[in-house]
């Protein structure tokens, strides 16, 4: 795997060489449109608006629209210019926060960091740091022409830096379905909780998978090998009719569960 982006990590007076990876990979079925008649794949062309004439990729420019229909077209090395400012290359550490206080809301990307040529025994010091502080980084950096707020923090023996959202890119909740004020009775909370608390455990990733992908991947090898699919239509949600019976249902269901789990 090839770095995407090298560079170094700022904080203080210590700089810290390193090289970035991503640390996730899409693994979401990947569907080609084809045309039905002869499953030819269908390709998309870049075209002008203006006269429907296609455009090769070194005649195509960027523009920003100040206005509706009218643009200013920027270079990119103007682009550049302006993701650049405060250090091209440099994860440049502000401040060192708990890690409690970010909301995840914030995160966007997640990515690992790897000690470049004679920084291993800074980016151990640091690991090990913000380790024993429980504390992570609020930092800036610019990747591919973009800057973005990122947190640095400490995963095992590896440093993770998570590009974030700016704080002006986080929608506001506005919704009217939080406008009227609703009374939660003490007894349906508490038997809220009970469910909580049935079902609360540790969280362990392994236990997780996309049943999504498996079942299209199964469809994929059962059309190949020539078998017919049956396709299985979908249940309706059931609609709760009283939320106090169904509170006092979940928690038996949970209790009994939670029982089974324990007893196998």
């Amino acid at each position: 795997m090839r770095p995407i982006w090298s560079g170094a990590i700022s904080f203080g007076l210590v700089s810290i060489p390193v090289r970035l990876y991503p640390a996730t990979s899409s693994r979401r079925p990947k569907f080609r449109q084809l045309r039905q008649t002869d499953h030819s794949p269908i390709r998309y062309r870049k075209v002008a608006e203006a006269d429907g004439q296609e455009v090769k990729n070194e005649q195509i420019v960027r523009g920003y629209e100040f206005e509706k229909g009218r643009y200013v077209v920027l270079s990119d090395e103007e682009i550049a210019s302006a993701a650049f400012q405060g250090g091209s290359r440099t994860v440049d550490v502000a401040a060192f926060v708990d890690a409690r206080e970010i909301d995840p809301v914030y995160y966007r990307s997640s990515y690992y960091l790897e000690p470049g040529f004679t920084g291993e025994k800074a980016y151990s010091i640091l690991r090990e740091a913000l380790t024993e502080s429980d504390r992570v980084g609020i930092a800036t950096v610019a990747i591919r022409s973009r800057q973005y707020l990122a947190s640095l923090r400490a995963r095992d023996d590896v440093l993770v830096l998570e590009t974030m959202y700016w704080p002006d890119e986080i929608r506001s909740t506005d919704f009217k379905g939080l406008e009227t004020p609703v009374e939660a009775r003490e007894n349906e909370v508490g038997m809220a909780k009970m469910v909580i608390d049935n079902l609360t455990d540790s969280f362990d990733p392994e236990q997780w998978t996309d049943n999504t992908r498996e079942k299209i991947e199964d469809l994929v090898r059962q059309k190949v090998e020539g078998k017919e699919i049956v396709v299985t239509e979908t249940p309706e949600p059931t609609r709760v009719i009283d939320l106090l019976e169904a509170l006092k249902a979940s928690v038996e269901v949970t209790r009994e569960r939670e029982a089974n789990r324990k007893a196998g």
